[in-house]
């Protein structure tokens, strides 16, 4: 039994996996990711910002900071 489930390991390991990819593209492919999912974070930050214009949406502490910062003038007080 020992002697057979190495020669199997062996042959297992001096097959070439059938899934294996260069160096090249990986990084073809990596980049294609990044860029798609860069695009997809700024179409989403697009429409917050229209959605926020619009007053479709409840803005949180930072936006509403940039958007209207006299809420948040203390001079009053």
């Amino acid at each position: 039994m020992g002697a057979e489930d190495e020669q199997q390991g062996k042959q297992a390991n001096e097959q070439p996996r059938p899934n294996s990819i260069t160096e090249a593209q990986f990084l073809s492919w990596k980049r294609r990711k990044d860029a798609d999912a860069s695009a997809r974070k700024a179409e989403g930050e697009r429409r917050r910002a229209e959605d926020i214009a619009a007053g479709t949406v409840q803005m949180n502490g930072r936006e509403l900071f940039l958007q209207e910062p006299w809420v948040f003038d203390n001079t009053r007080y």
